[in-house]
């Protein structure tokens, strides 16, 4: 899976390591793993999820598995954070979902998108599609998967081009305005992707995806401080449930070498997706380094290992946490 989150990890363009630097003498590993972090991962959702649902008191309970039956290949969001698409069959069998009430979304190409809410207790849920004929919505989801596809600047376009064809069968379309300032934020296409975000707010004001999108957008044109007022704004929107625009202004923090701020604020979308995302943990790992806490660091970067033994991190990730013992060994032994 793929998703904002992870552009936001990757910092938007894909070809910019937006100025990552590292110093010491195991300079080259750590930059070459961030790197990998900020361009390989495509986790959570590749397509638009907002992040806005705020969960309730009783979600950190301990998580169960879930499962959904639905149409095949269907992309499924928990809270608005995208857990996975169905097998051929139609089911999703999900691991890690927490006690309490929580929204369910499903989307299907070809079929109108399902709301529907996911009752305490429920370890199962069949959720049934309708086909739709709105070509509005049938031209978005195209424009969808043509984003989270697209590898080059050409297939950016051409997805740009299905999200502007969908907004002129449908002007009032805030996640069509959305996903297309996405694409425009990958094409580095800072004032359109702006426009987007305030064309998408004119019918949707409080839309806490839409600036956690605008203060990656700011955070890309190098506007540090409108980037973390935009972070802040989709926090309050998100009733304090946003981990995009958490991890968003951890990375902006820590650009400025705020690093236990940066921690707060990695460790809230790590509670909020319930470990569903382990690269955050890497991030997290990265900023206890640069604290020279290298314990933290060995510690978020096992959980990251815990959590995805085979991931394409991993490898490097090991590799840091034998010389990280090594120069604690310094400091405190790291048993």
């Amino acid at each position: 899976m793929k998703n904002n989150l992870e552009e936001n990890l990757r910092g938007g363009g894909n070809r910019s390591t937006n100025g990552v630097s590292w110093s010491g003498r195991r300079a080259c590993p750590r930059f070459c793993l961030a790197i990998s972090a900020l361009i390989v991962l495509e986790v959570l959702s590749l397509t638009p999820s907002a992040f806005s649902q705020k969960r309730t008191a009783s979600a950190q309970a301990r998580p169960a598995s879930l499962t959904i039956n639905t149409e095949p290949n269907a992309i499924v969001w928990i809270d608005e954070i995208r857990r996975g698409v169905t097998e051929a069959s139609g089911a999703l069998e999900l691991k890690n979902v927490s006690a309490g009430r929580h929204a369910l979304r499903v989307r299907a190409m070809g079929f109108k998108e399902a709301n529907v809410p996911l009752l305490a207790g429920r370890r199962s849920i069949a959720v049934k599609l309708i086909r739709t004929t709105d070509q509005a919505e049938l031209t978005f989801q195209k424009a969808e998967d043509a984003r989270e596809k697209a590898r080059d600047d050409a297939a950016r376009q051409e997805a740009a081009e299905l999200y502007r064809q969908a907004l002129k069968i449908r002007a009032a379309y805030p996640a069509a305005h959305l996903g297309l300032a996405r694409i425009l934020l990958d094409l580095n296409q800072y004032q359109a992707a702006l426009e987007e975000i305030s064309a998408a707010r004119r019918t949707r004001p409080a839309y806490a995806e839409a600036s956690a999108v605008e203060g990656r957008i700011n955070r890309e044109a190098a506007f540090t401080d409108e980037a973390i007022q935009s972070f802040r704004r989709a926090i309050r929107e998100g009733r304090g449930f946003q981990p995009e625009a958490h991890v968003g202004l951890a990375r902006v923090l820590e650009e400025k070498g705020q690093y236990e701020e940066a921690i707060v604020e990695f460790r809230k979308a790590i509670d909020q997706l319930s470990d569903s995302e382990p690269v955050i943990y890497q991030l997290l790992g990265a900023a206890y380094e640069k604290q020279q806490k290298y314990k933290e660091a060995v510690t978020a970067y096992e959980k990251y290992l815990a959590l995805a033994p085979n991931g394409s991190l991993a490898p490097a990730i090991r590799s840091i946490i034998d010389q990280l013992r090594r120069d604690a060994a310094g400091q405190e032994i790291i048993p």
